[in-house]
């Protein structure tokens, strides 16, 4: 288990990569939609201006010709022409566009969770809940934000920029190169301040994440911080979290608003001396009001668009921050996956070995040391010790929640490695100490055990458990929700559930980690006789810290420190005076020791 996750360096192209994943399905739309729109921006930016001058320079001509009027209407029919072509190809961009973002988005989205949720035990353990939630979600936006910022600001940008640059310099090269300066400086400063100014944004992307994980963290242990009365502690330290989220938020809102000025201050030089030489060739007769007129539109299209790149060049750069945290996650290689060539699970016998196997969390903790088990198949094995032998873990091991460190697990002959985790995992039927259920119907959360199950077969279930006996005192009954982890039942009631998601499940291996820990002696002598049936015909693992729940177990495993101490018969082990398992059953049967999970 890793403290720190290393996450591997993400650059632009492995955000545009995983970006352009989510779009390649609509490739064509989305062309579409960038043609389209460079059609509409060249008749809006560069044919309408230039009617424009050729109408104002005939309504301003020192002599009327013949016929004038009709050249006018003519200029007007035209420009109406271009206008409607223009709106058309803008609607078509717009709906290709919408068709694009939707359906890409939902895409991302799904890829991002597909990944995310193969990440390992440990990648959890080590990561904010409501921060992974935020990440996929920002992907997502992310695209929206970019396609819309591509389409609607830097295409229309380009588009304005040649149009003013090329007209213009057909018409009066030197104001083309009083234009082209103005841009070239304009993008320079943007550029380099924007690049020195990269660093933050992620800054303050990082610290957004940091406050909404630290805030669903505290949310989510809320019963802890009320029993513990630290609400002024948690306080303090969600204000600590905020308080740097706002200084570093509150210092990029000043760079840009420098940036701003700056950006001001280049478009109100461009402006006076566009319209200072402009006046001095018009004064001198070498420049129409029509082109006085189509300068005039450029310059102000290009003052708004220009004012507006600032903006732009900060939209890519959280588009950027924004992908980044995610894109970090799906580059971070699965540190428990399929091995190439894995094949499903084809179980005979059920036989578990445990070969010489040792796990090491750190590379200074060693939790298990040269285990070597045998389990035959249908043979039922109880797991004792004191807490934090290594019981939980052998468990986690077979379950490939963990790799193993040395050695190898392997069932029926065949390492483990060389099964598909899924159909390792519907082999196995676990019943955790702590169950947590989804917020979903009771129906539902039992019906996860085995999905195709029938609603008779999950009330059989249910039967068996005991489920019913409280489901059957709910108003909606079997259609009650949980709520979140499963927080709207009793410890109890959360493991009747996950028993009879287990018995649903009947898989051919099962764990029972504390099954009835939280149940009382009444309900725990039903409950064990479901679960002496369940057990029936296949290898069972029992972990148990009340030793008198495991004496009908075929065989008792005793584990300390990381290696099996003792191997035999709850009658055998007692008969040895010297055993661990006799002085832990004496312990106990006097009420001096409480265990706790390892």
């Amino acid at each position: 288990m890793q403290g720190k996750i290393e996450y591997p360096t993400v650059g632009v192209f492995d955000v545009l990569k995983a970006l352009w994943r989510g779009i390649r399905p609509q490739a064509w739309v989305f062309f579409l939609a960038v043609s389209s729109l460079i059609v509409a921006q060249v008749f809006d930016k560069a044919f309408i201006p230039l009617y424009y001058k050729y109408f104002f320079d005939t309504v301003t001509a020192a002599t009327v010709p013949a016929g004038v009027l009709s050249t006018l209407i003519s200029i007007v029919v035209t420009i109406a022409f271009c206008n409607v072509t223009r709106i058309v190809f803008r609607r078509v961009s717009e709906f290709a566009l919408s068709a694009v973002e939707a359906k890409s988005m939902a895409r991302l989205r799904q890829s991002a969770f597909d990944y995310l949720i193969r990440h390992s035990q440990s990648f959890f353990a080590n990561s904010f809940t409501g921060s992974l939630v935020q990440r996929v979600s920002r992907f997502a936006r992310s695209l929206e934000r970019l396609l819309d910022t591509l389409l609607y600001n830097l295409i229309p940008l380009a588009v304005t920029i040649i149009a003013a640059i090329v007209i213009t310099w057909r018409i009066e090269p030197i104001l083309s190169y009083v234009i082209a300066a103005w841009i070239i400086l304009f993008f320079l400063f943007n550029f380099f301040f924007s690049l020195w100014r990269i660093k933050y944004n992620v800054k303050v992307a990082e610290a957004d994440s940091k406050t909404t994980g630290t805030l669903a963290d505290i949310i989510a242990n809320q019963n802890e911080v009320s029993l513990f009365a630290a609400f002024r502690d948690e306080s303090k330290r969600f204000k600590e979290v905020t308080a740097e989220q706002a200084r570093i938020t509150l210092f990029t809102w000043n760079l840009a608003n420098v940036f701003d000025a700056v950006q001001a201050f280049l478009i109100f030089l461009a402006e006076f001396f566009i319209f200072y030489y402009g006046a001095q060739l018009w004064a001198s007769g070498a420049l129409t009001v029509g082109t006085l007129v189509l300068v005039q539109i450029y310059v102000v299209q290009l003052s708004g668009q220009l004012w507006d790149f600032g903006r732009i060049i900060r939209t890519l750069h959280e588009v950027f921050a924004d992908c980044k945290e995610m894109v970090e996650i799906m580059t971070l290689p699965h540190e428990i996956h399929d091995l190439p060539g894995a094949e499903d699970i084809l179980l005979q016998k059920g036989t578990i070995v445990f070969d010489d196997v040792t796990f090491n969390f750190h590379d200074t903790r060693k939790v298990l040391d040269a285990i070597d088990v045998t389990i035959p198949g249908g043979q039922k094995v109880a797991l004792v010790g004191p807490s934090g032998a290594g019981k939980t873990t052998v468990i986690r091991l077979l379950l490939r929640l963990y790799e193993v460190s040395a050695g190898r697990i392997t069932i029926d002959g065949e390492d483990i490695k060389r099964f598909t985790l899924d159909s390792l995992h519907r082999s196995i039927a676990l019943v955790p100490q702590d169950p947590v259920l989804f917020h979903r119907s009771l129906m539902e959360n039992i019906r996860y055990g085995y999905p195709e199950a029938s609603d008779e077969k999950v009330m059989e279930a249910a039967h068996l458990s005991h489920c019913d006996e409280f489901i059957d005192a709910l108003p909606e009954k079997y259609e009650t929700f949980v709520g979140e982890r499963g927080i709207k039942l009793s410890g109890g009631e959360r493991q009747r559930v996950a028993i009879a998601r287990a018995i649903l499940k009947n898989a051919p291996i099962l764990i029972l980690d504390e099954a009835t820990s939280s149940l009382d002696s009444h309900s725990e002598s039903l409950i064990q006789d479901a679960l002496d049936t369940l057990m029936k015909g296949k290898t069972a693992i029992v972990i148990a810290h009340r030793l008198s729940t495991i004496r009908k177990m075929d065989r008792i495993i005793v584990i300390d420190n990381g290696v099996i101490r003792e191997d035999g018969t709850h009658e055998s082990l007692l008969a040895d005076e010297t055993s661990l398992y006799r002085t832990l059953w004496e312990l106990q049967a006097g009420g001096f020791i409480v265990e706790e999970e390892d």
